[in-house]
């Protein structure tokens, strides 16, 4: 049960992130700065919560794994948040779970049970719906929904990396890692350092993002992929009702958002009931 609200808490903390930097982004910010900006910010939650344990001698390890996520994970998210919206991203990355539970069942043997893959059915359904999206509106590109479906198979690869390797460091030091790599990653892209007043613009989007990481992987040292990947697909329901509720008309979230959102949530509690 651990973690279940671990991962919960995750998700909830990645939804909010999503509608913080899509209100930031509206100022003009490029993707790959807001990128960057927010992995200032991001950075330093977890380097400060690494100080707890600092068990920093096989930190390389998942250091390769954030130039993956939150590297260029990090920049595609932004990207598609720019494009389509908090609302559309946060539903299409919810389709992580397929990826993720492909590479758990397959490569880390973990067991294969009927409820957690309807769960994931469900969750991939629910995502499946936003990209067969008729609908949405001429602003809304095609190539921010590509955007997003290629951070959901990098979070995937990530997930399955942190949970192969969690016994060699904390989930703080794990976390800090992971996030100095996604750092260089985002420096890279936008081709220097963001500015103070970029690094302000995105720093409550670095806050939650920081947090949501610390959850995460704590919920991986916790439980197994095919447990914790799903649940952290109900930020879609966070990014849907948050973008509504903040953002308002510019989301143009419609009928096929809500219902894919709550396609992704009954997964989700699918998955929680196996686990428990």
């Amino acid at each position: 049960m651990t973690a279940v609200l671990l991962a919960l808490a995750a998700a909830a903390s990645f939804g909010a992130m999503t509608v913080a930097s899509r209100v930031a982004l509206a100022s003009g910010t490029s993707a790959s700065r807001a990128s960057a900006a927010t992995l200032v910010t991001s950075f330093a939650v977890t380097l400060i919560a690494s100080f707890v344990r600092h068990d920093y001698t096989t930190a390389w390890k998942f250091f390769l794994a954030g130039l993956l996520a939150p590297g260029l994970s990090q920049i595609l998210f932004t990207r598609s948040v720019k494009d389509v919206g908090a609302s559309r991203t946060s539903v299409t990355v919810g389709t992580a779970p397929l990826f993720a539970l492909i590479i758990a069942f397959t490569l880390l043997d973990e067991p294969v049970e009927a409820q957690l893959v309807v769960g994931a059915v469900a969750i991939v359904v629910g995502g499946s719906i936003l990209v067969a999206e008729r609908d949405r509106p001429t602003h809304l590109r095609s190539f921010g929904i590509l955007c997003a479906l290629g951070a959901a198979v990098l979070f995937a690869v990530r997930d399955n990396i942190v949970r192969a390797l969690h016994a060699h460091g904390s989930p703080e030091t794990v976390a800090a890692a992971t996030m100095l790599a996604g750092l260089l990653v985002g420096m890279a892209s936008a081709r220097g350092l963001p500015s103070r007043r970029e690094i302000r613009a995105l720093a409550p989007a670095g806050l939650l993002f920081g947090f949501s990481y610390i959850c995460l992987f704590e919920a991986y040292f916790h439980g197994r992929v095919s447990v914790v990947s799903p649940l952290i697909a109900t930020e879609s329901l966070w990014g849907v009702g948050l973008a509504a509720l903040v953002i308002g008309s510019s989301e143009a979230v419609g009928g096929r958002v809500v219902l894919g959102a709550l396609a992704i949530v009954g997964g989700s509690v699918a998955v929680g009931l196996a686990a428990g």
